[in-house]
Formats: structure tokens, C-alpha cells, sequence
């Protein structure tokens, strides 16, 4: 079995390096991992945010054409719409349900296999 190692970092290390970030000492995260060895892919965006830095994290920006954005709202409206007919479809489920131990005990019948082939026999 492979053991995990972990390391911890000072307050201390991690202001420092959140510094050099902001000072542009270090250009980049990645230049800070290389530089001092920090080996998790997201430890000095953590200490940024930590450290209320968040302005030094990458921005992502998502360009999408026209087609895209109709696609995209599109797939929005169906999924809402599936949403609905599953809603339904579970309440007709609900109500069906009900409808059968009202029929069982109308019928008189306390096993609903036994119900369900007295329904097949009538039909």
C-alpha cells in the first residue's frame, strides 16, 4: 500500500509566497510551485483565497458563439421540461399506488400479486 505524504506548510511560508504573488516577484502559481517545491495543484490558490487575494487568480473567460448560447438555452428549456414531466410522472405513480390499496382493500385482497392476476383474469 502506498503511503501519503503530507506536508504543512507555516503561516509564515504561505504569506510569504502570497506576497511575492502580489509583488509580481513571482510571476505566476505555477512559477511559485516550481520555485519552492509545492507540489499540490491547488495549495497556493488556496492560500490566496485564504489570505483574501483572489484578485491574483486566473479568471476563466468562456467564449461562446450565438449558436452556443441558443444551444445552450435551448438544453436549459428541455431540462426544465423533463423536469416537469418527471414531477408528473412521479405524482401519476403516487396517485396510481394509492388508487391500488384502495383497491385492495375494497377487494379484500392482502397480497398484490394475487390482486394483479385477478385484474389479468378480467381482461
Amino acid at each position: 500500500m502506498l503511503e501519503r505524504k503530507s506536508i504543512r506548510y507555516s503561516e509564515a511560508f504561505k504569506l510569504q509566497v502570497v506576497k511575492e504573488l502580489e509583488l509580481g516577484t513571482l510571476d505566476s502559481i505555477h512559477a511559485a510551485r516550481e520555485r519552492y517545491g509545492i507540489a499540490g495543484g491547488v495549495t497556493v490558490q488556496r492560500w490566496l483565497r485564504k489570505y483574501g487575494k483572489n484578485h491574483l487568480l486566473a479568471k476563466v473567460v468562456r467564449v461562446e458563439t450565438s449558436e452556443e448560447r441558443d444551444l445552450l438555452k435551448a438544453l436549459k428549456a428541455e431540462n426544465e421540461a423533463l423536469k416537469r414531466a418527471v414531477a408528473d410522472l412521479h405524482m401519476k405513480s403516487v396517485l396510481y399506488e394509492s388508487w391500488l390499496d384502495v383497491a385492495c382493500e375494497e377487494f379484500g385482497v392482502t397480497d398484490l400479486d394475487a390482486f394483479k392476476k385477478k385484474l389479468a383474469a378480467r381482461r
